[in-house]
């Protein structure tokens, strides 16, 4: 309604009660818009007769001025907030909702305008309460807002507001206490409808006091709560205030500098942590808020003095004079980090060396201070390693590693002063990606992972440029976030690879070492046994290079030592244990000579420690002293010895309290194995120190223990728990004193075990005794079950000791065996009481362990039975193979599988320990119990044998009854106890194979089953196997054909598939069984070898083993491999590394299978009848195997599984050929040929040719064949494929080109050559010109054979030849085929490699899989050959070649893409040209709001929609004029540009194609957006944009309003920071490519279509309705 009209009503005296109540609702009613209008302008026209001034001429009374002043603030009350309560009640969010409460709003402004101040302060106090809610799910309160309808309200009346300060910071406060509590999407409303809307009203003194206030208040909410949620929201806050907060006039005063957030350190801290924010929402806004601040600064030359901490940081520096460099600067850390967005290597890559010119300039900074903060270079990298992607990751831990900048003292120190625990989280970051381990490109197998190698200098670098006082500090942080997270053992095991490289320093305290003992024993736990092993050795070398010593003692040394197990690590006679010694040794020296003397007179290992000695020296090569109980004196120089420890700790070790009678648990192993291995490091050291006599030295050291053990039979006093120690010290001992069997050399020339040994021997006697009486009749409470278990172990020890002495041998022989066995016989004949005690069941259970332990002795080998012995062996055999019947007539052994009964505890239940263990462990006393039976039996049957103690006809039901056992003991053992019963099998089989087939199905079969089941128990599961291969495979089963067997075969053909299913995802299970096979296939053994042929014949019936592992290799996943290349890493250390010592070497490599089946290949004898069908057979099924791939997959991809099989196949092919006898090559030659016509990969492409040549050369008679191959050719191009028919036409000229080796062996030199030369010159006229290209090189090389040969008779085709040679010299001037000509004769295959004198396993395994581009998991060194013993010494072909050359060359197939010269670019050469500098978002605008009206309406009585599309933020004309097309051609209301001059380039016209003159167009420049939206926003418009965030909607599910704004993003960086928070809607298109983001006209125009779809749908829906 017009003024005008307004003002005729008003004019005219009306009745202003009927004109209110006919402007006015209803209560229930949805008011018109046009209504409410009518009465906004009503009101407002009203306003300046309603004031009381004397200067206003008003037809009102002040009676009519009152009652007008009540009905408008009866508005308010009953008609505007009322309504507002039922929108927010209602929560719709369409076209009829925005703008009621847009109409409604101004409604409320005006009648409040009118009403005064009370009012205002009424309604604002009333609806402030509405913005503390806590989240949507909270239901309204009667006459409560929602949020939006409470935001839009005050935003409305904040012009109001402004003259009352206090009310104005009232609803300030709570609006941003609002922001603290309000669900994420209700955050931006508030920032932007109120305190944006607020500071607008604001004068500029007034703005300045508002912003200071916010900007405390969001440093300080900030600086108490660092969360991602915190910073999330501040940084929103502070992009939403940008405009106000960053102008330049700001500082201009010291009022207004007091709001300037440059000047804040925690300003610069929210922007840090939003760089590295997982929300790239975030990201952006922080990035954003960096960039206003560097142009600002440059603007008004800022001088960042001002800025400093408290703690005298500086993280923005800018400085007037240094502003060109700044900004450039600048300019490339926001370059870095917009690129990191994209998330693309390929992108990212180019800029990474703006991160070096950045370091670059702060270190050549002159003034030393340096212009940029090492804090945000970290958040470059953090960035980085999180990610998504794994490449990119990874080049941010290669960088980061690489950086050099870190050797300057300066920057090193701040980088690693400012954020140490960043730094250090970045470190373990780092050593914790999957990237440390990886292997880069032209890295072979074993080769130390490139960044690992890194990470050892950077480490170094790091911790040298640290000043010397923090380092110790940063180490132990290190060491402890190791135990604090879970690590995988590849990442842990270069980290500790890389501590073990940092300089030698005294930075480890007690507490340090106590850090490292939690990553011992919590983090490696679960790792592999030799990386694990590995890093334990590199950790215990860093621990010893960088201990203090003056703050540990020699006990702290010898208990952290503890932790580093024999079996794994620390063992005697590895290097780590001679630097311990050394260590030792070294702490005891004083001269300085004998350090430098050493050095100079030992070898590597030695210079290593020679570094330790002057650090050592340095600190008096003193350790801690102890305070021992009773000692008050801590005198410093009282320094003591590593001997006099020793000898201090043995006395009181075996110093223990009288008995006191009742039963006691085992003392704690761990202090025998302390003691243990102090005593044999302490022997070592001396013995290096001193060179004295051994056994002087052990004796001084032993004596307490010596003459405990010679006293231990004799004296009864002596308390149970110093006998028990002394017998566990001993056995330690003798354990630990055993250097590992890999050092067997070593182990004789061992005077340290040898005169341990001779000491202990003295006692065995006195030893023997005592255990003896332990074991016949005082082991009665359960806690001697253990305590049986350690007399066992030591005398098992003690026979293992005495082996080398006849007289204490024959003492064990005569008198220890006999007495147990009969004595334990005794006890379990003793009938079973009805209520089983403990001594009873005690008993049993040390007596059926001590029998075990006799035939464990017995079955070692190397001790002859005596008579007395044997005697005892045939009543145990006569106990454990008497048959009984059931009732239900099933026969078993009666003494077998029998199990120990649980007792019970009588007397009163103090024995509380005595009960739990009976809880506990009273299942592995009966498992074991039970397990011992089988042991015995096992044992008895191999030795004296069941036929002695049954009669002759029961023989065989006696072995049925026992195989039946073994099944039922299979179902009654733990899975890791079945072993016994697997050897027994391993007997029992054979003999009962032909009579009771269905048994022995049903023991392999569930054997089978346990086995598979322990496949996850690395511990158990590979002795298991072991012993059912043993037992299922063994050379009697292998024997039976399907014929005598056929159940039993068919069951171990449905066992070696699942046994090749496993063998896939556990490497080394396969080669278990291939070992063993070839083993019994072949044996080395001379003296069975009269049976050779007897053995060999059962490869027959298992060919398909044969076959599957010449072309076994499976491809494991990316994880599998990266763990199986560092163990081979590991393993090729040696020696230096003492896991490969200590640990027990069982080789799991997943070539094993294919080294021992090419041995045992090359180990057959062509002249052997059935080594030579044996290997037609194997040749028949690799060439069917072959076929089989070729004819079911034509095409595969290089380095596929089927490409390696086929390379395996041939290779093995080429291996055997040799060998074969002519008759069968004539057969072979045929199938060779048709593997020549199928499409093959390069490598096996190589093979095949190579087979032919050698064929054709050892029988060349056959040529004629080969000619034969080409007329098929030539007969089939029509009907063939065309890539086939090119494949084969190379396939076989590639044959000629080494025409040269074949041509002296036939007899018509002449004709072959002409018929040759005929072949080859048909192919070079062929269309195809790869084939033209093999034919015109197979030409030159025939032609030379023929000129040399005889030119007279190739004179006819001279001319033909000479034409085909000079076209192929015409092609050094035709570009790519040039290239092409040059890499084809340069190629291996044509150049170096000669097919006869290359003809060696090297080749074939390892040069042409290298050279032919295979996975280097193909390659087969040498080595992997040689280390087998079961490799023969004399070979058909050679293992190695004669020549290097063919060994020296690169790989790389002349056949190759052709490149343009753009694609050879350096890999940092330059910036994606779509990357451009980051001051062209910040636009130098005029601050004027210039709206053009539309100035062209539709002409053609066209419909526009409501729908306003914004692009005022697209630079590029070629997007404004596609997008004016679309606009024009879907009827949006308009389009929005930044500049109309748009209109006149020729790139918008060449797209718009005249749709400017038909779509209305707008101008608002990119800095009055945030006003224009505001506008558009109060008109009811719900602004949208295209934008990925954390709360955006899918398009397909999004419903668009009507009254719609469409804004669009810059083609570069989208939608800037500070107008993200104006969208109401963020919408985000689908995607499923790689390619992140589309372009910007392709992503308005299906936000434009889907708009136009959803309403003409709406529109069409209604028109049916209506005439419906």
């Amino acid at each position: 309604m017009s003024s005008t009209l307004i003002q005729a009503v008003l004019s005219s005296s009306p009745n202003y009660d009927t004109l209110f109540e006919s402007l006015c609702w209803p209560e229930d009613s949805w008011p018109q818009t046009e209504r409410v209008d009518a009465l906004t302008a009503l009101i407002e026209a009203l306003g300046p007769f309603l004031t009381d001034s004397d200067s206003v001429q008003t037809p009102l009374t002040g009676v009519n001025r009152s009652g007008i002043r009540d009905k408008i603030e009866s508005v308010i009350w009953s008609k505007c907030l009322p309504f507002l309560c039922r929108l927010s009640a209602e929560a719709r969010d369409d076209t009829r909702y925005r703008d009621s409460t847009a109409t409604v709003c101004r409604l409320l402004r005006v009648s409040v305008g009118v009403c005064g101040e009370n009012v205002r302060t009424r309604v604002v106090s009333s609806i402030l309460p509405s913005l503390q809610r806590m989240s949507e799910e909270e239901p309204l309160t009667p006459g409560t807002l929602s949020v939006q309808i409470a935001a839009e309200v005050l935003a409305a009346l904040m012009p109001l507001l402004t003259a009352d300060e206090e009310l104005t910071l009232h609803t300030l406060n709570c609006a941003l206490s609002s922001v603290r509590s309000l669900p994420d999407h209700l955050v931006p409303k508030i920032m932007v409808r109120i305190i944006l809307t607020s500071l607008s009203c604001c004068s500029d003194a007034r703005s300045n006091i508002i912003l200071k206030r916010i900007l405390d208040d969001v440093c300080s909410w900030h600086s108490t709560e660092r969360t991602p949620v915190v910073t999330e929201r501040t940084l929103l806050c502070l992009t939403v205030l940008s405009d106000h907060l960053l102008k330049s006039h700001i500082a201009t005063s010291s009022e207004c500098g007091e709001a300037d957030p440059r000047l804040r350190p925690q300003f610069w801290m929210i922007c840090q942590d939003g760089l590295t924010h997982r929300d790239s929402v975030s990201r952006k806004r922080a990035l954003y808020l960096l960039k206003r601040c560097a142009a600002l600064s440059e603007e008004e030359g800022f001088d960042s003095r001002s800025s400093t901490s408290e703690d005298g940081e500086t993280l923005f520096k800018w400085a007037p004079s240094k502003s060109k460099a700044l900004r450039e600067f600048w300019e490339d850390y926001t370059l870095v980090m917009e690129t990191l967005e994209e998330n693309q290597v390929h992108v990212v890559r180019p800029v990474l060396n703006r991160i070096d010119t950045l370091i670059q300039a702060t270190v050549n900074d002159s003034e030393g201070s340096g212009l940029f903060h090492p804090s945000w270079l970290l958040c470059v990298y953090q960035r980085m390693f999180h990610s998504e992607n794994k490449s990119l990751m990874r080049e941010g831990v290669c960088h980061l590693l690489q950086l050099q900048v870190l050797q300057q003292p300066a920057f090193a120190a701040a980088f690693s002063q400012v954020h140490r625990d960043y730094a250090i989280s970045f470190i373990l970051v780092l050593s914790n990606s999957a990237s440390v381990k990886c292997r880069s490109p032209g890295q072979s197998v074993g080769d130390c992972p490139e960044l690992a190698v890194k990470l050892q200098v950077f480490l170094v670098t790091f911790f040298t440029s640290l000043p010397s006082e923090d380092r110790g500090c940063v180490l132990f942080q290190l060491i402890q976030q190791l135990s604090a997270k879970h690590w995988c053992a590849v990442p842990l095991l270069f980290v500790c690879q890389a501590f073990s490289h940092l300089p030698p320093s005294p930075l480890l305290k007690i507490s340090g070492l106590s850090a490292l003992r939690e990553v011992l024993r919590c983090t490696m736990i679960t790792h592999q046994v030799l990386l694990r092993g590995a890093a334990q050795c590199f950790l215990l070398k860093s621990a010893l290079s960088l201990m203090d010593v003056s703050e540990v003692t020699i006990d702290d040394i010898f208990s952290f030592l503890m932790h580093f197990r024999a079996d794994e690590s620390l063992c005697r006679g590895t290097e780590l244990w001679n630097e311990v010694c050394s260590l030792h040794t070294l702490a005891h020296l004083s001269i300085f000579k004998y350090c430098i003397r050493k050095v100079a007179t030992t070898d590597y290992h030695f210079m290593y420690l020679g570094q330790l000695c002057i650090w050592l020296l340095e600190h008096e090569c003193s350790f801690k002293s102890r305070i021992l109980d009773g000692d008050f004196t801590d005198d410093p120089t009282k320094k003591e010895t590593i001997r006099a420890y020793v000898q201090q700790e043995v006395l009181a070790y075996l110093r223990v309290p009288a008995s006191t009678g009742q039963a006691e648990r085992l003392p704690d192993t761990r202090e025998a194995d302390k003691l243990a291995r102090a005593l044999l490091l302490c022997v070592d050291m001396e013995r290096r120190r001193l060179g004295g006599e051994t056994s002087e030295i052990l004796g001084s050291l032993l004596s307490p223990l010596l003459d405990t053990l010679s006293r231990v039979y004799t004296n009864i006093y002596l308390p149970v728990r110093k006998s028990d120690k002394s017998l566990q010290l001993l056995l330690r001992l003798l354990q630990l004193g055993t250097k590992p069997c890999g050092q067997q050399k070593e182990v004789e020339e061992d005077e340290v075990m040898f005169a341990i040994e001779q000491t202990f021997l003295k006692l065995v006697d006195p030893v023997q005794d005592f255990i003896l009486r332990r074991l016949c009749g005082e082991l009665q409470e359960l806690f001697d079950v253990e305590r049986a278990e350690l007399y066992l172990c030591v005398l098992r020890q003690l026979v293992v000791m005495c082996s080398s002495s006849s007289h204490c041998h024959k003492n064990i022989q005569q008198f220890a065996f006999p007495k147990l066995i009969k004595y334990s016989l005794s006890v379990l004949l003793e009938p079973t009481q009805q209520v089983p005690s403990v001594a009873n069941q005690v008993s049993k259970a040390v007596s059926m362990a001590s029998l075990a332990a006799v035939c464990e002795l017995l079955q070692q080998g190397g001790i002859s039975i005596r008579a007395d012995t044997a005697s005892a062996l045939k009543s145990m055999n006569d106990y454990f193979c008497t048959l009984k019947t059931s009732s239900q007539c099933q026969s078993s052994l009666g003494n077998i599988n029998k199990s120990l009964m649980k007792p019970q505890l009588l007397g009163s239940s103090s024995d509380l320990e005595a009960q739990g263990l009976l809880q506990q462990d009273w299942g592995r006393i009966a498992a074991n119990f039970l397990r011992d039976q089988w042991i015995c039996l096992n044992f008895l049957i191999r030795t004296v044998g069941i036929k002695a103690s049954v009669e002759i006809s029961q023989v065989s039901e006696t072995l049925g009854a026992a195989l039946s056992c073994s099944i039922e003991a299979l179902a009654l053992l733990p899975s890791d106890l079945v072993l016994p019963v697997l050897n027994f099998m391993n007997t029992l089989l054979p003999q009962l194979v032909q009579d009771q087939e269905n048994l022995c199905v049903q023991a392999v079969t569930l054997s089978w089953e346990l086995v598979q089941g322990l496949s996850t128990n690395a511990h158990d599961f590979w002795p298991a196997l072991k012993g059912f291969i043993s037992m299922a495979f063994q050379h009697k089963l292998l024997q039976l054909t399907h014929d005598q067997a056929p159940i039993l075969t068919t069951a171990l053909k449905k066992i070696f598939s699942d046994l090749l299913e496993l063998s896939q995802s556990k490497s080394g299970v396969f080669g278990v069984l291939l070992q063993h096979c070839c083993q019994t296939w072949l044996p080395n053994d001379p003296a069975i070898r009269d049976q050779a042929a007897a053995m060999f014949s059962s490869v027959f019936n298992h060919l398909d083993i044969v076959t599957e592992a010449c072309v076994y290799g499976p491809v494991f996943r990316r994880d599998q491999r990266l763990v199986l290349d560092v163990q081979i890493y590991v393993e090729q250390l040696g020696a230096k590394c003492g896991a490969n010592v200590a640990v027990t070497s069982d080789v799991r490599d997943d070539q094993l299978p294919r080294t021992w089946v090419l041995t045992f290949l090359s180990r057959l004898d062509p002249s052997n009848e059935q080594h030579q069908r044996f290997m037609e057979e194997l040749v028949m099924e690799l060439l069917r195997k072959d076929s089989l791939i070729s004819k079911s997959k034509v095409r595969y991809y290089g380095n596929s599984l089927q490409h390696r099989i086929k390379n395996r196949a041939w290779q093995t092919l080429l291996l055997l050929l040799p060998k074969l006898k002519e008759d069968f090559v004539a057969t072979l030659l045929n199938h060779v040929f048709e593997a020549g016509f199928c499409s093959n990969q390069a490598s096996v492409k190589y093979l095949i040719e190579w087979m032919m040549i050698l064929i054709l050369v050892k029988y060349p008679h056959h040529i004629h064949k080969f000619w034969s191959c080409f007329n098929f050719v030539s007969s089939s191009s029509t009907y063939m494929d065309h890539e086939k028919t090119k494949t084969s036409i190379c396939t076989f000229l590639s044959v000629l080109v080494h025409f040269n080796v074949i041509i002296p062996q036939v007899k018509d030199k002449v004709g072959q050559l002409r018929r040759a030369l005929d072949v080859i010159l048909q192919s070079c006229f062929n269309h195809n010109f790869s084939v033209r290209l093999y034919a015109l090189l197979a030409l030159k090389k025939v032609w030379s054979l023929a000129e040399k040969e005889d030119e007279e008779a190739f004179k006819g085709l001279s001319s033909v030849v000479t034409a085909c040679l000079n076209q192929a010299e015409a092609m050094q001037s035709t570009g790519n085929a040039n290239k092409n000509w040059l890499r084809i004769q340069g190629h291996f295959f044509f150049g170096a490699f000669h097919p006869i004198r290359d003809y060696s396993m090297e080749t074939i395994f390892q040069t042409f899989p290298s050279l032919s581009e295979l996975a280097d998991d193909e390659w087969i060194p040498l080595w992997k050959f040689e280390k087998l013993t079961f490799f023969p010494e004399s070979l058909l072909i050679p293992l190695k070649n004669a020549a290097p050359e063919l060994g020296q060359l690169q790989a790389g197939d002349w056949v190759q893409q052709d490149r343009s010269e753009q694609d050879k670019e350096e890999r940092w050469s330059e910036v994606q040209k779509k990357i451009t500098p980051w001051r062209s978002g910040v636009n130098d605008q005029e601050p004027e709001l210039k709206l053009v009206p539309a100035q062209r309406a539709a002409r053609l009585g066209k419909q526009h929609g409501t729908l306003l599309v914004v692009a005022s933020l697209i630079d590029k004309p070629t997007n404004l004029g596609g997008l004016c097309r679309t606009c024009e051609i879907f009827g949006a209301s308009g389009l929005v540009l930044d500049s109309l001059h748009h209109l006149n380039d020729k790139h918008f016209q060449s797209l718009s194609v005249s749709a400017e003159l038909w779509l209305p167009l707008l101008e608002v420049k990119p800095v009055e957006l945030t006003h224009f939206l505001q506008l558009k926003k109060s008109e009811g418009y719900c602004i949208i944009g295209v934008e990925q965030t954390a709360n955006s909607q899918k398009l397909q599910d999004f419903k668009f309003p009507e009254k719609t704004l469409l804004l669009l993003g810059n083609e570069r960086e989208g939608i800037p920071a500070n107008l993200l928070q104006m969208l109401d809607v963020c919408v985000e298109i689908p995607q499923q490519g790689i390619i992140r983001s589309l372009n910007v006209h392709v992503s308005a125009a299906l936000l434009i279509w889907e708009y136009t779809r959803q309403h003409l749908i709406t529109e069409s829906q209604e028109v049916h309705s209506h005439c419906s």
